[in-house]
């Protein structure tokens, strides 16, 4: 991919700058919004796994705001992935950021094939983070190349493929948190059931007379604790413009505590 394919685009008001393709799945709110929700990482819970990571801006935003995290970004396109890797680089985080080729769709038996790529292993993340494909394989105009359908697109049964790989990727009382659709909420919710509990919801609207397009999710490995819905987050105040408190995880990197 050559950098007229590229955009160089700036997150977080500048602390992170993201090579990503021009064209097709970009980045841009629901990873910085997912990345803000993710507990606060600390030494001896800093081992993070980002599923389906795409260019990396997630675990790339995990890192800027958690010094004491370590990320593995898993991303299934080569390409996609190579360009993770230099957005690592580029930002100085080669150290605590890692790039695994790998089908998380595959689910937890991935993770138990002695042939699987290095980095990963059963119960070996403190917190899982995944913004996984929004739309059934079919659903709306196909993109161009495999890669970018990937990003997209998820076949049926995936999204319990999914979760399955992220539960067995968790150690003991992992956190998991992830942005999806809000129709979606009865297939995410049937995908955690039996793996992970206290499922806190936050629907997302651009504004406040807006449905719910998204939906942020919030859970832990193991927990009996009741499901939760959460105060709803709302991006725009009635001029348009963004509220602070919104402004502040999008500009500043402030966490957004579910």
């Amino acid at each position: 991919m050559t950098l007229r394919e590229l955009t160089d685009d700036a997150f977080l008001g500048g602390k992170l700058h993201i090579l990503q393709p021009a064209k097709g799945f970009r980045s841009g709110l629901d990873a910085v919004l997912l990345a803000a929700a993710v507990p606060a990482v600390t030494e001896h819970r800093g081992r993070v796994l980002d599923a389906g990571a795409g260019v990396g801006v997630v675990g790339l935003a995990i890192a800027a705001r958690c010094p004491g995290a370590t990320v593995t970004l898993v991303e299934i396109d080569a390409e996609t992935a190579a360009l993770a890797q230099r957005n690592a680089d580029r930002n100085a985080m080669a150290d605590r950021v890692k790039v695994v080729i790998a089908d998380v769709s595959a689910g937890g038996r991935l993770l138990h094939d002695p042939s699987r790529p290095d980095g990963l292993a059963p119960a070996a993340f403190d917190h899982l983070v995944t913004n996984p494909p929004y739309f059934a394989v079919g659903a709306g105009t196909p993109p161009a190349s495999r890669g970018r359908a990937g990003a997209h697109q998820m076949a049926e049964g995936s999204l319990d493929r999914w979760i399955a790989f992220l539960a067995t990727a968790a150690a003991a009382d992992a956190t998991l948190t992830m942005i999806h659709r809000a129709d979606a909420l009865a297939d995410v919710l049937k995908a955690l059931d039996g793996r992970f509990g206290h499922v806190r919801i936050v629907p997302v609207r651009s504004h406040v007379e807006a449905i719910a397009g998204r939906i942020v999710v919030a859970a832990t490995k193991g927990s009996r604790a009741p499901l939760e819905i959460r105060p709803d987050l709302i991006i725009h105040g009635a001029d348009g413009r963004v509220l602070p408190p919104v402004e502040a995880i999008l500009r500043h990197g402030a966490a957004f505590a579910i």
